[in-house]
């Protein structure tokens, strides 16, 4: 993939993939054993909602991880407007070549991102960060139903063919030696209102930018694909919040 239009697309987007305030306040408030000042890792922080909305949740600090700086700078620049700059530590680094203490974070927190490493890779090699009684929040893209339209079986299985059903990321999540504290399927608007739509509104105006450049359109054209298939298919699978406990 041309990785040059595939930023510039992504670029400036509220999220770089679905979720939702409502998402992150529920799965946060079933962290229970937590202390009046966690240190939370998010992990593929892009631009960073989800860290404002953990600044806002808890009274901890957050070491934020992305390996795209223009993300860390849209990141940086919002936290100082914000006055959340103290809180808040900025890192540009590999989410599978962490640099950091083992048993070292309170939260491990990773919306949409453990996919860029493979759900069971990540499951097994961010626990080594967690304390004793850690928990790891975590979105994974996952099937909701076993027979999904052969079209959207096909689409996934080139874009992410680790993805699997509930059962089958339970069943990982148990052989990698955590607890389950519960799971749930984020609702259909945090795929739309902070991701899909202000996409959908960028891929129309760079469709017209790119319109003699066939390899930055076939780029655009499959997120648009995308954003299709879900648009017609979504009770087959979404995102599912992950909520595990070492």
């Amino acid at each position: 993939m041309n990785l040059e239009i595939f930023f510039e697309i992504h670029q400036g987007l509220p999220r770089e993939g679905p979720g939702d305030f409502e998402s992150t306040q529920k799965a946060y408030s079933q962290l229970t054993d937590l202390p009046s000042q966690p240190l939370i890792l998010d992990l593929g922080c892009g631009p960073g909602m989800q860290s404002f909305h953990l600044l806002e949740l808890s009274n901890g600090k957050i070491i934020a991880v992305d390996n795209h700086q223009p993300f860390l700078e849209q990141l940086h620049q919002e936290a100082v407007r914000k006055g959340v700059r103290d809180r808040l530590e900025i890192v540009n680094a590999d989410m599978s070549a962490l640099n950091f203490d083992h048993n070292s974070f309170d939260v491990i927190w990773a919306e949409g991102s453990a996919y860029s490493i493979g759900f069971k890779n990540a499951l097994r090699s961010w626990k080594l960060f967690l304390k004793e009684q850690g928990y790891l929040a975590v979105t994974e893209i996952s099937w909701m139903n076993s027979n999904p339209p052969e079209e959207l079986k096909q689409f996934w299985a080139e874009e992410y063919p680790q993805m699997q059903e509930i059962e089958s990321n339970l069943t990982l999540i148990n052989q990698a030696g955590y607890r389950l504290v519960d799971y749930f399927v984020l609702p259909e608007s945090a795929w739309w209102v902070n991701y899909y739509t202000p996409l959908e509104q960028k891929l129309i105006t760079l469709s017209q930018k790119y319109k003699d450049d066939v390899e930055k359109l076939a780029v655009i054209e499959l997120h648009q694909r995308e954003i299709d298939l879900y648009r017609q298919y979504s009770t087959y699978y979404g995102y599912v919040f992950y909520l595990l406990q070492v």
